[in-house]
């Protein structure tokens, strides 16, 4: 445990950014997910208003430091080709 006053508040302030990185990770998995279960069921028109939203959630993730700036890059690139091949 830690002793000294600034310690303690790292200690503080990295559990709190632990939360917060966990909910994004997991903000952007559901997104992921959503969209690759509306392209395989054939709703591409559902799916292509949602590409914005994910592109935004990735990009402050990579800016943050949560996921690497070439990660976020597949992702949009795999993520966007698998939309527009659908429609």
């Amino acid at each position: 445990m830690p002793i000294t006053k600034s310690a303690k508040k790292a200690l503080r302030q990295s559990e709190r950014r632990r939360i917060r990185n966990i909910k994004r990770r997991k903000e952007i998995k559901k997104l992921l997910k959503e969209i690759r279960k509306l392209v395989a069921e054939k709703k591409v028109k559902e799916a292509k208003p949602l590409l914005p939203q994910i592109y935004k959630l990735l990009d402050k993730a990579a800016k943050t430091g949560l996921i690497k700036k070439n990660t976020v890059a597949r992702k949009k690139s795999r993520i966007t080709r698998l939309v527009n091949k659908k429609s």
